[in-house]
């Protein structure tokens, strides 16, 4: 299994999960041709889509996902707020109950944002049990024999204290902030609350371009869990195997 990475971050998301024979694409919040780039043109391969939730950096090009017959899964509320709802290859996804993408188990459960939002359990024999949260201020669930973990880490609370506390006029900003994304130290929260044991890759995702500091944080969930820690490129891949080997 290998873990593409089309784009992260508040410029657009959009992720793949592939092997030799099938894909799940995770975001559609990049233009259509960058996903079809990703892809190498070869559209068949792909099991379907799944979309957190409607905002357009996570789903811009849900509309022409949908259009070139790729099935795509969301929360009822996603779909209505895209208006694609009626859409054929719209797919409402239930919290907390699995859905089988082609070869992947996917069973998605709420976070907390600033709209309905959904994060990911995805299961496939390649990888293991992957989890997929980004764009909440709190997750309430933990989740046994994690193999690798694909985690949002948007900024660090020291950080927009220092430029947007009382004395900065932009109070307003930090609260929004801290209400609709995963700081880091929230992301070593839940880290710390899962049993990591059988983890081989931890992505973090959608750091923010002026609230966070990737070396910083690769360091401190890297020396939190000693486990491979990356961030999250455009262009990048990555092994996403069930073991290391």
């Amino acid at each position: 299994m290998k873990l593409k990475v089309i784009s992260t971050g508040s410029i657009g998301n959009a992720y793949i999960l592939e092997t030799e024979n099938e894909a799940l694409l995770i975001e559609a919040g990049v233009n259509f041709n960058d996903i079809k780039k990703a892809l190498d043109f070869n559209l068949e391969k792909v099991a379907g889509c799944i979309v957190t939730h409607s905002h357009g950096d996570h789903a811009k090009s849900i509309k022409d996902v949908m259009n070139a017959g790729i099935q795509t899964f969301a929360s009822k509320e996603t779909l209505l707020a895209t208006e694609t709802f009626v859409h054929h290859n719209a797919i409402v996804l239930q919290p907390t109950k699995v859905h089988h993408i082609g070869g992947f188990k996917v069973m998605p459960f709420d976070v907390k944002h600033d709209v309905p939002c959904l994060g990911f359990l995805i299961d496939h024999p390649e990888c293991g049990k992957t989890l997929f949260v980004t764009d909440t201020y709190y997750c309430k669930y933990t989740f046994p024999g994690l193999t690798n973990i694909i985690i949002e880490a948007n900024f660090s609370k020291a950080i927009i204290d220092r430029k947007y506390g009382p004395d900065s006029a932009k109070e307003f900003l930090r609260n929004r902030i801290l209400q609709s994304h995963f700081s880091l130290e929230n992301c070593k929260d839940m880290l710390s609350a899962n049993d990591l044991s059988k983890v081989n890759n931890i992505v973090l995702i959608h750091l923010s371009d002026t609230n966070s500091n990737e070396v910083q944080f690769v360091k401190e969930v890297s020396e939190l869990t000693g486990k491979n820690v990356c961030a999250a490129v455009s262009g990048m891949t990555i092994d996403f195997n069930k073991t290391p080997f």
